[in-house]
């Protein structure tokens, strides 16, 4: 499965890095893991070059999967490959607020350390707005820490950044507490775990869970 998909990209390089990434980086299976069951269509905000599509079409989720992103140049290689292999997906570019009307599952994974503090709270207030009653919202992010794991993702983060693969560098890194909030104040039921599998970054993996109707339980 994961050479198939890497050999949908262009270039050594490129087909090494998705080799590598879905060989090593755990979030793809655990996302999979959590959204196998739902019927419900997926947002992903922040998809990059759409690696998590990809390996959810692969593994036979059906359900529509959209994929948000502001850089352009991924998404145009996303597009390239869907329309080879998964014609049926859908990737946009666009800022990660302007999500249309969407409901269903949402995704945002390493995303909120590139943007300013200020814009962490109405960011995840707005996601928790698209999840259906009963859907996800699985977020991966990397919390402050004092650890040498938090130290190594900074490391990364700066020749991330000086090689020009991310078109802007880590701005702010948030709280656990501060991803929780916006979703507690909701009622959403919520896990958090690390979630750094075998790379050496401070990643955790934060799992919520939209309520459902009350009279949708007193009616079954």
């Amino acid at each position: 499965m994961i050479e198939r998909i890497a050999g949908q990209f262009e270039g050594r390089w490129r087909q090494g890095y998705v080799r590598g990434k879905l060989r090593s980086d755990p979030v793809y299976a655990a996302a999979w893991e959590l959204l196998k069951d739902s019927p419900l269509p997926v947002l992903d905000v922040g998809c990059g070059i759409g690696l998590l599509e990809f390996y959810l079409r692969e593994h036979g989720f059906q359900p529509p999967l959209t994929g948000l992103d502001f850089d352009a140049q991924k998404i145009a290689q996303a597009r390239s490959i869907a329309g080879r292999a998964h014609r049926d997906l859908d990737f946009t570019v666009g800022d990660v607020m302007h999500t249309g009307d969407f409901r269903g599952n949402v995704v945002l994974l390493d995303v909120l350390h590139y943007l300013p503090a200020p814009r962490h709270a109405p960011l995840l207030e707005h996601l928790a707005g698209l999840v259906a009653p009963g859907g996800l919202c699985i977020i991966r992010a990397t919390p402050r820490a004092a650890s040498w794991r938090f130290r190594a993702t900074q490391i990364e983060e700066f020749f991330l950044r000086a090689s020009l693969w991310m078109k802007s560098g880590a701005v702010d890194y948030p709280s656990v507490e501060g991803i929780l909030a916006p979703f507690r104040a909701r009622a959403f039921a919520s896990e958090v775990r690390p979630l750094w599998g075998r790379t050496p970054f401070n990643s955790h993996l934060f799992v919520f869970r939209a309520p459902r109707p009350a009279n949708e339980f007193a009616a079954t």
